[in-house]
């Protein structure tokens, strides 16, 4: 696992968890019932109106959930005690349906708050309030028995006030949670998993009081926070090939000091990649070199600026020390291949229709010309260009490095392309290797 993949499982989730627990465990500080009361109104407010307004309906129907989850099990043991009567029944039930919950809202694709994306989900959240009252109705003394049923020796699992089958539903909650997080590597999948793991431990608490609530109350937080963390990557990271965008690279010139180096990336042919094989494989080409970028050695830090374009900064190297890493960069990318993944005409192909058969070529326009695409037995490859600019005494400012660094890049497409080229003087590395 690298440091960014696990800074963002960690960040923000597991540091508020992490404080929660070294507040209610450890009794670092003293926390009044009110004070308690008061985050957990604050969070839940502040939850449902970001996430309303950040047009995350997943996040605002988990907040919905967990809201109406630990209101039920107030409601259901008027005696604030959990161990008999229609309030062990609720704790039973609810350790089952929340991960459950958690799990289908983490996973639904977001669609915002249309009448059309909501209703299906609010009611599923109405059909088990009834089920949770009807199971909970006066005179109830007991849950289904798979709700407390033991399947294994109970013994090994008397550290839990969590009965078998809500441990089960846990597990294999956070285990899907965990995975999509692998999967998509994206702030609100993480912040699904810690707030899980918070649910849990206000559940070990019993579910009720004022540390199982202030534990529900955490994991609000760390939903909340989610919804900032992505929405912080949206603005500076870019969505396509998660490299950091140009607003990052604004940001990160202002703390610019020399020496540094600056080098302007491009990706050769690349309008005709898009016109050839189509939209598709233009963004397969682009994270094919963004991946390339952003493992580039040397201190560098790679953005993508915008289409093709990306800018790599060396902060406190000068250019000769720069130089073997972007060359090392370039080759790199240049023995780098990809299949095309499928080919214009199949993805607009109508359905039923033979797709064996020659499509017609349209008269007037042409397929454009493939001879200067590099090949490598069938699959595609794809090179760069790159040009370097480092300060001097005569231009000094970062805007004037950039504007040098893409006169490099200039040169380096007058030569031939897949090239390195400094402003201060022509490069004379290793010339672009013809494809047979």
């Amino acid at each position: 696992m690298n440091s960014r993949l696990l800074k963002s499982l960690l960040l923000p989730g597991a540091a508020v968890l992490f404080a929660a627990v070294l507040i209610l465990e450890t009794g670092f500080l003293s926390i009044s019932a009110s004070a308690v009361d008061f985050y957990y109104y604050g969070v839940f407010s502040a939850g449902v109106l970001l996430s309303w307004r950040f047009h995350s309906s997943r996040i605002f129907f988990t907040l919905l959930t967990l809201l109406l989850t630990h209101r039920a099990l107030e409601f259901f043991s008027p005696s604030h005690t959990l161990n008999y009567g229609s309030g062990r029944i609720a704790f039973e039930v609810l350790t089952v349906l929340l991960p459950l919950n958690i799990v289908l809202f983490s996973y639904i694709r977001e669609r915002g708050f249309s009448v059309p994306a909501i209703t299906p989900y609010l009611g599923i959240i109405f059909f088990e309030s009834v089920f949770v009252a009807l199971l909970c109705r006066p005179g109830a003394k007991s849950s289904p028995a798979l709700f407390h049923a033991s399947f294994f020796d109970h013994a090994l699992f008397r550290w839990s006030t969590v009965p078998e089958f809500g441990l089960f539903s846990f597990g294999v909650a956070i285990l899907c949670i965990t995975y999509r997080f692998f999967h998509l590597h994206q702030p609100l999948e993480s912040g699904f998993v810690w707030a899980l793991v918070a649910v849990f431990l206000s559940f070990q608490k019993g579910g009720i009081h004022a540390a199982a609530n202030a534990y529900f109350a955490s994991a609000g937080l760390i939903l909340l926070s989610s919804i900032i963390e992505n929405s912080y990557l949206l603005a500076y990271h870019d969505e396509l090939t998660s490299l950091p965008g140009r607003r990052a690279f604004n940001t990160a010139l202002l703390r610019l000091e020399a020496p540094y180096t600056i080098a302007v990336v491009d990706i050769d042919h690349f309008k005709r990649f898009n016109d050839t094989y189509g939209h598709e494989t233009g963004d397969q080409v682009l994270r094919l070199v963004a991946s390339k970028l952003a493992r580039v050695s040397g201190g560098g830090k790679a953005f993508r600026v915008g289409g093709e374009e990306f800018n790599i900064l060396f902060p406190g190297t000068k250019i000769q020390a720069a130089l073997p890493h972007l060359e090392q960069l370039r080759a790199e990318v240049e023995t780098s291949f990809f299949y095309v993944r499928e080919s214009a005409e199949r993805r607009t192909a109508p359905r039923g229709a033979d797709r064996r058969a020659k499509p017609r070529k349209s008269p007037k326009k042409a397929k454009p010309s493939t001879a200067s695409l590099p090949n490598m037995g069938g699959a595609l490859s794809v090179t760069i260009s790159i040009g370097a600019a480092e300060p001097t005494p005569q231009m000094d400012l970062v805007l004037q490095v950039i504007e040098c660094a893409d006169k490099a890049l200039y040169r380096a497409k007058q030569s031939g392309r897949n090239r390195v080229e400094t402003f201060q003087s022509p490069r004379t590395g290793r010339a672009k290797r013809k494809s047979a």
